[in-house]
């Protein structure tokens, strides 16, 4: 069976010691980090120790790996993140073709090459603009990972379904390159709208018996919790630690 982690950034508005009491009294051993826990790494890594957590994955922009490779590569090594993720880009550094897009996994590849020679992974996590075809038909995913094969990629299901594409399909096109999956669940149409539309797993729309199925069958080794906007933090825990753990 795959590790149960938890993405931090679904409890970004509680106290992060609050998060790490709640994931150890659920029997949650891992997190997946992100920005604002890489200001002190040492505090971070002894906030962890504490409460019998490791960081295992972590979220890094982009800019910061081009600009300090060796000190994002120290701040991962000191907190103990193994698998060094670039989470997104904003729209007004997207690219708009299909040459642009290419362009841009060679940028990433670049990037990542540092994150790599210094014995860590490497990887992409997606949205739903990934997915949106190109003006020649192809998808940005594929030019994003078509820079390196040594970009690997952390699976976010619940934007794959948002962008109206078959979850199962691309899990199995991309299992021999997946480092993780994002769990997240989509409420029903009209639903859930303080929460963006947003659901705790096994609340939702997403079919996990068949896509759970599908994870084990390429061999995902870590399934990572997330929640964009959870009004409550607790309960997103609760329910979601129950649910991966009665697939």
């Amino acid at each position: 069976m795959p590790s149960l982690s938890y993405q931090l950034y679904s409890s970004r508005e509680w106290p992060l010691i609050e998060t790490f009491a709640l994931l150890q009294r659920l029997g949650v051993t891992e997190v997946e980090g992100f920005g604002p826990l890489y200001d002190n790494p040492a505090e971070t890594k002894a906030a962890l120790v504490a409460h019998g957590l490791t960081m295992p994955t972590g979220h890094f922009a982009l800019d910061m790996l081009e600009t300090d490779p060796e000190g994002t590569i120290a701040i991962a090594k000191t907190i103990g993140v193994e698998a060094v993720i670039v989470p997104f880009v904003m729209p007004d550094e997207r690219p708009t073709d299909a040459a642009g897009w290419a362009a841009f996994g060679v940028r990433l590849a670049k990037a990542g090459k540092p994150v790599v020679d210094a014995g860590l992974d490497f990887g992409w996590h997606n949205h739903a603009f990934e997915f949106e075809p190109c003006d020649d038909g192809s998808m940005p995913m594929e030019h994003i990972l078509a820079g390196a094969d040594y970009i690997g990629v952390e699976l976010d299901l619940a934007w794959v379904a948002v962008a109206g594409q078959d979850v199962i399909e691309w899990i199995n096109h991309y299992g021999p390159r997946m480092i993780s999956a994002h769990i997240k669940d989509i409420a029903p149409e009209g639903q859930n709208a303080d929460e963006d539309g947003w659901a705790d797993v096994g609340t939702g729309t997403m079919d996990w018996a068949a896509i759970h199925a599908a994870l084990q069958n390429v061999g995902c080794e870590r399934y990572i919790l997330e929640h964009d906007k959870p009004s409550d933090h607790v309960r997103f825990a609760e329910t979601s630690v129950a649910a991966v753990r009665a697939f």
